[in-house]
């Protein structure tokens, strides 16, 4: 364990400040990348290790660990970035008063209408299903289908209504 301290010192006062410096330079002045570039170097350095036989070799490693924990880092900002924005506008979104009451009547009314277009077999299914509250296996052995067939066309008519439904609200 020792040993390790002491490769580790050697190390720091052999390259830190040569790096620290290094990094300065590509993030364009700004010490807190540069050091946070740095700091993600070093865990890096003690996971991937190797020997090297090349001091210039091992140069280039280290500066390519850095660079990379400092892109790592933008784009670890930028996500977070990106997710307030999107957690701004939704808040915003939320924030604006909105008529609950006429804005459900007129989706009920869109559905209503979609429904009505409906073949008579699908509006039978729908029925049963969801204004009835049959199980699937009572609606397969009243239609004489198969409980996966029952499903299946159940999954083709919801799907059906949901795109005609967003095409209409997309108008």
């Amino acid at each position: 364990m020792k040993g390790d301290e002491e490769a580790f010192r050697f190390f720091y006062d052999a390259y830190f400040e040569r790096l620290s410096r290094y990094m300065l330079v590509v993030t364009t002045g700004d010490e807190r990348a540069a050091k946070d570039a740095v700091q993600g170097m070093l865990v890096r350095l003690v996971r991937y290790i190797r020997v090297f036989s090349d001091e210039d070799v091992f140069w280039s490693w280290i500066t390519m660990l850095a660079r990379s924990s400092l892109a790592d880092d933008k784009r670890k900002k930028r996500r977070y970035l990106s997710f307030l924005d999107r957690f701004q506008r939704q808040s915003e979104i939320q924030d604006q008063p909105i008529n609950e009451s006429s804005t459900e009547a007129k989706l009920a009314d869109l559905l209503d209408q979609k429904i009505n277009t409906l073949a008579k077999h699908e509006r039978e299914l729908l029925e049963l299903k969801y204004f009835s509250h049959q199980s699937v296996r009572s609606i397969s052995e009243q239609l004489g289908l198969t409980e996966k067939a029952v499903e299946s066309s159940l999954v083709r008519i919801r799907r059906k209504l949901r795109e005609s439904v967003m095409e209409d609200l997309k108008k």
